[in-house]
């Protein structure tokens, strides 16, 4: 079974951890050489905030949860508007 990094972390922590993992994929996007390594990382920004936002939701953090579901909206429109 794979090592879960988030294990030990609250789920604050847990939270900003998913937020940061969908914004590191996000990055690496850009620095893509080809469309199917940029097509994975969309896949992992998309997966990391999928993850923030059920979380968030979970929690009660309905702000976080509109701030979150606008950020996966912004990151669906830029991939498909300059990678699809």
């Amino acid at each position: 079974m794979p090592h879960d990094p988030t294990a030990s972390m609250t789920d604050v922590q847990r939270l900003a951890w998913f937020e940061a993992q969908a914004e590191q994929a996000y990055d690496k996007m850009y620095d893509a050489t080809h469309s199917t390594e940029a097509a994975a990382r969309y896949s992992d920004a998309k997966d990391a905030m999928s993850d923030a936002i059920a979380l968030a939701r979970r929690l009660g953090q309905d702000t976080t949860v509109a701030r979150l579901e606008a950020r996966l909206a912004h990151i669906k429109a830029v991939f498909r508007s300059q990678f699809s």
